[in-house]
């Protein structure tokens, strides 16, 4: 980045309590080989070195700019580094994690021939010493697609990771876009609400992103089992249900209900041995909401059988025949 000029890209990169791994992410942002970048890290009230840290990055490397300010969360700290981020483009990356060699190169490259206004790559799911992809994010990024809307390929509403995509920046305001503050799963609103309003989709085969998940249960969506977890679970899946529903064709409504929209339930039916009543009324509640005559039948959601199975035993209310096919051996 020349200084005084503009950058072409802007990332945007909130950071709490990750000493431990904060110098790793900005390494691996700052080595891209598209250098025009800058670097807008908002500390949320990091006060475990995090600062410190950072502040070292700022002094080393003039691209980096540092915003600290009280805790507000995920959401929030993303919006006031949005708000802070000068770029013709506009990506995020979570502090704990990494961005793969040549990502913004490929996505800024692919915005600048076709003029869509969102790139998407795949990603590298970093867990312990493994480096895996899951089924999905493997099918939906096997083939490329330029400039495609999201009812040309509706499966990418799986896809609502903020921080694999770069997005153009005047898309961004003019399409309202934003975090919903407070809460958790903010990703899934707002970036569904991103797909659905974007003219231009371009969706790449490579990988782009490594996402950490930390054995530590440090991260945010390492409590499935809390009540508020799965309360803040279903908000965000009605308010990027409201908006698919508004918005999107009958064969995207019906890869929504029966693909899209149950992929992390099973997550929550896992935490139902041991959990509250007022958890397990909420969960079946969920289910009931969601899932229907009018949209997809429990029976036909397309899942692993043995997903499926634990779906069907909470919507008949048969919670001891769930924490039996939870306990026998697989």
């Amino acid at each position: 980045m020349i200084p005084g000029r503009r950058p072409l890209l802007s990332v945007v990169v909130p950071a709490y309590q990750v000493g431990r791994y904060v110098d790793e992410c900005l390494v691996s942002i700052l080595n891209q080989s598209w250098h025009d970048l800058e670097v807008v890290v908002v500390d949320d009230g990091s006060t475990d070195g995090t600062a410190a840290r950072l502040a070292a990055f700022a002094r080393a490397d003039p691209r980096v700019r540092v915003h600290r300010q009280v805790n507000a969360g995920l959401g929030a700290a993303r919006n006031v580094g949005t708000a802070l981020a000068t770029g013709t483009y506009l990506t995020f990356a979570d502090s704990d994690d990494v961005v793969l060699p040549g990502a913004y190169a490929a996505l800024v490259g692919s915005l600048e021939a076709s003029g869509s206004d969102l790139a998407i790559g795949a990603v590298h799911r970093l867990d312990a010493d493994r480096v895996t992809m899951t089924p999905l994010m493997r099918e939906n990024h096997r083939e490329a697609h330029v400039g495609v809307r999201i009812d040309d390929v509706p499966l990418l509403l799986a896809d609502v990771f903020a921080w694999n995509k770069v997005y153009r920046r005047s898309f961004w305001d003019t399409a309202g876009l934003g975090f919903p503050a407070g809460v958790r799963y903010e990703d899934q609103p707002a970036i569904t609400r991103a797909l659905i309003a974007a003219t231009g989709i371009d969706s790449l085969t490579e990988p782009v992103y490594g996402w950490r998940v930390r054995q530590d249960g440090s991260s945010i969506s390492q409590g499935r089992a809390r009540l508020d977890d799965l309360q803040d679970r279903i908000l965000t899946k009605r308010w990027s249900t409201e908006l698919v529903r508004a918005h999107t064709a009958a064969e995207t409504q019906r890869v929504w209900f029966a693909r899209v929209l149950p992929i992390d339930l099973w997550e929550y039916f896992r935490a139902v041995p041991g959990c509250s009543d007022d958890y397990w009324d909420l969960l079946r509640a969920g289910l009931a909401e969601f899932w229907g005559p009018d949209t997809v039948p429990v029976e036909q959601l397309e899942l692993p059988d043995r997903q499926r199975r634990m779906a069907l035993l909470v919507a008949a209310d048969r919670r001891a025949d769930l924490e039996a096919l939870l306990a026998a051996p697989r």
